[in-house]
């Protein structure tokens, strides 16, 4: 990103954070973490370390214990995930993230419910970015494939023009050549000015696009730094790199 971003307030910034489901039994131990205006952050690491827990908690799924997270110059731990959207985050989880009984442009409609402005050149701009969707604008979301469905979640998500979108393992349960388009697409949405936080269990394919990598393990931000550095770290690769890396 621009030198000018450097001199600013990071867009999203999480600080010494707690969190977790049950009371007293903290995930996230610790967690410090932050994302430039436009940049694409991924964070990477073993199953049971806090990933999509992070993605939740910074999203106001869940309430931090201790620490806090500024998006946008506020403070905004503890707030309901609707008034986030509001501020322009979005999140887009892994499962149940679009509406399989309505049609593709139907789910466009409603991913633009809190907006009061004409929805036609925003689902021009999707259907332009997404050209498999335009094919399929009629056709119910539950009929989709695996990759065209993360893309109407996407496609969703970016209804609301948000400056940072969220995405939980967006290449979950997809084959290989499905996981690379969705990818495409990923890298395309940030181009576009969107700031991303990606959470994969793809960690080769995530570093490789990513401005920054985060390496999370028992809850806290273990590892850090640019994501081609850290694909070339020979601890992450030995870590997190080798049999896994394609699941």
């Amino acid at each position: 990103m621009s030198d000018s971003l450097t001199h600013s307030s990071p867009l999203l910034e999480v600080k010494n954070v707690h969190a977790g489901y049950i009371k007293d039994v903290d995930i996230l131990q610790g967690v410090n973490f932050r994302v430039e205006r436009g940049e694409l952050v991924t964070v990477i690491g073993p199953n049971g370390a806090g990933k999509s827990t992070l993605a939740k908690t910074i999203f106001g799924l869940l309430t931090p214990h201790t620490g806090s997270i500024t998006f946008n110059g506020e403070n905004i731990a503890g707030l309901k995930s609707n008034n986030i959207v509001r501020k322009g985050m979005c999140y887009v989880p892994q499962i149940a993230n679009v509406f399989p009984s309505l049609s593709v442009e139907e789910n466009l409609e409603m991913g633009a419910f809190v907006r009061n402005v004409p929805l036609k050149p925003l689902k021009d701009k999707i259907f332009n970015m997404f050209p498999k969707l335009s094919d399929r604008r009629q056709q119910r979301a539950g009929t989709l494939s695996g990759g065209e469905r993360q893309m109407l979640a996407m496609g969703k998500a970016l209804m609301l023009e948000p400056s940072l979108l969220l995405l939980d393992e967006p290449s979950a349960a997809l084959s290989p050549i499905l996981v690379t388009q969705v990818f495409e697409q990923i890298k395309q949405v940030n181009q576009g000015g969107t700031a991303i936080v990606l959470v994969e269990q793809n960690a080769r394919k995530a570093l490789e696009m990513a401005d920054r990598g985060y390496v999370l393990e028992s809850g806290r931000d273990a590892i850090s730094g640019p994501g081609l550095q850290l694909l070339n770290d020979p601890k992450v690769g030995e870590l997190y790199l080798g049999a896994g890396k394609g699941h």
